[in-house]
């Protein structure tokens, strides 16, 4: 793969290349457009760590996205700097090449959480257990085994994708989602494959462990991995090798989850501060020439804190610079690997402090995501998505649309219902319709709507 083609200014999916405006790239404009998008300002409501959080200090999948393209931007310039170090070549036909990597990482990590369906990884599980379940077969029958793979391993990403390509024919004549360039749709798509692919082809690397597009959108990412010009492993799957950003993006995805996820957990009380404290010195010390960070005496003229959470956001702030620092160094070392499509691997495996963002991991998987509250939570989302999916599913397939079904019908959006332009979608299309409206809705409207129709609770105001 070449750096001139991954770096396509080209617009999803017929625009021609653009030519950057003084100051603004094509892939700040990217940025922009996802910021813009209801998509992204629904993730405002959704669930990172805790399910429907009583305190604003938890983070969102919001305040999550916009953090880790922060992170995102400055590994993305750091590390295009340190490629040239070694490539001084590339500066010649790409004069903004460090700048540009940055803008197309932070865009595509803006964008990365924004199919993710309400409560947090459990509702991706939520909407793939329902579509296993005997009440969903009624609806599933006749499917290809691939459009039923799309349904039984629902997958946030995939459903990602699609928003960032997909435009409703009910609301628009185009076809171009949100507009955005193949760059930044190349960087965004972590997983380069459809949910089914050959079973007797050995998967183990980080780009194969889950599906990026479903069976819908199988052209368009096609059109995408033939701008960038992505290395195939298996065309006529669909199945092709990363875009070296996108190594970037699922890197600082790590770091922000593990860390800020982390502080999180010490903040409400569900892992003890000094055992956390204790683990970020010990992250902090396997830097280089980095000693652990720890309060002394005012008389050794050293840190000194007021209290554990000062200094567990100079830990926080340290780590992430230190972390992006060494993860940019791996980048640029294996960069010739990653463009031969040698190289598959999550690079902060290869980071000097792995062992402890393992523990850091580890401790809140058994004490955050998996603390009673949380629990709790997702086991009722289970009900809400599987409700919420079968009584609109009855409604969509009922042939005689008896006066329950033609109630649940208009409160489905015209974009979501096989209507007017829509007319004549497969199942498979009107399922997949009906996913993107359940995917979309926040926590709070996923369970009033569930507690509306189902009449547990009537709306405010009537």
């Amino acid at each position: 793969m070449t750096w001139p083609q991954l770096l396509s200014t080209r617009r999803y999916p017929d625009r021609p290349a653009e030519v950057p405006m003084p100051g603004r790239s094509p892939y700040l404009a990217d940025y922009d457009r996802v910021v813009f998008s209801s998509a992204f300002r629904r993730l405002q409501r959704k669930t990172q760590v805790m399910p429907l959080p009583e305190t604003d200090f938890v983070h969102t999948r919001l305040t999550h996205s916009l953090e880790t393209a922060c992170v995102g931007r400055s590994l993305g310039r750091l590390s295009a700097r340190r490629v040239l170090e070694n490539d001084p070549e590339i500066a010649r036909a790409l004069p903004d090449f460090a700048e540009d990597c940055g803008d197309i990482v932070a865009a595509a990590c803006l964008a990365h959480d924004i199919g993710n369906p309400p409560f947090g990884h459990s509702g991706e599980d939520a909407i793939s257990a329902y579509f296993a379940s005997r009440a969903a077969e009624r609806f599933t029958t006749g499917l290809s085994a691939a459009e039923l793979a799309d349904l039984l391993h629902f997958e946030g990403n995939a459903a990602g994708f699609r928003i960032l390509t997909h435009t409703y024919p009910a609301l628009s004549s185009g076809s171009a989602g949100l507009g955005l360039t193949y760059a930044t749709l190349g960087a965004f798509t972590k997983y380069p494959r459809p949910s089914v692919i050959n079973p007797e082809k050995k998967q183990n690397g980080a780009s194969e462990k889950k599906y990026g597009y479903f069976q819908a959108e199988s052209q368009r990412f096609r059109l995408v991995a033939d701008e960038l010009n992505l290395l195939p492993k298996d065309v006529a799957a669909g199945f092709y090798h990363r875009h070296p950003l996108a190594f970037l993006v699922e890197a600082a995805d790590d770091i922000c989850y593990r860390i800020i996820d982390f502080e999180d957990g010490l903040k409400l009380g569900l892992i003890d501060h000094e055992r956390g404290l204790a683990l970020l010195r010990e992250l902090r010390a396997t830097a280089p020439s980095v000693s652990p960070a720890r309060p002394k005496s005012s008389s050794s003229g050293g840190l000194q804190w007021r209290a554990w959470q000062e200094e567990l956001g100079y830990l926080r702030a340290t780590l992430i610079g230190q972390l992006v620092d060494e993860t940019a160094g791996r980048f640029a070392q294996h960069v010739p690997a990653i463009l031969a499509g040698t190289y598959d691997a999550p690079l902060v495996k290869e980071l000097h402090g792995y062992a402890h963002l393992q523990e850091i991991q580890r401790l809140s998987i058994e004490r955050l995501y998996r603390s009673r509250p949380v629990l709790e939570i997702e086991a009722a989302g289970f009900e809400v998505l599987g409700g919420l999916l079968d009584a609109f599913l009855c409604a969509i397939f009922d042939k005689q649309v008896n006066h329950r079904s033609r109630k649940l019908l208009d409160l489905l959006p015209p974009q979501f219902r096989a209507i007017g332009p829509q007319a004549g979608a497969s199942a498979y299309e009107q399922i997949l319709l009906l996913t993107d409206y359940v995917a979309g809705l926040t926590d709070q409207h996923a369970l009033s709507l569930y507690k509306t129709i189902k009449g547990i609770e009537l709306p405010r105001g009537l």
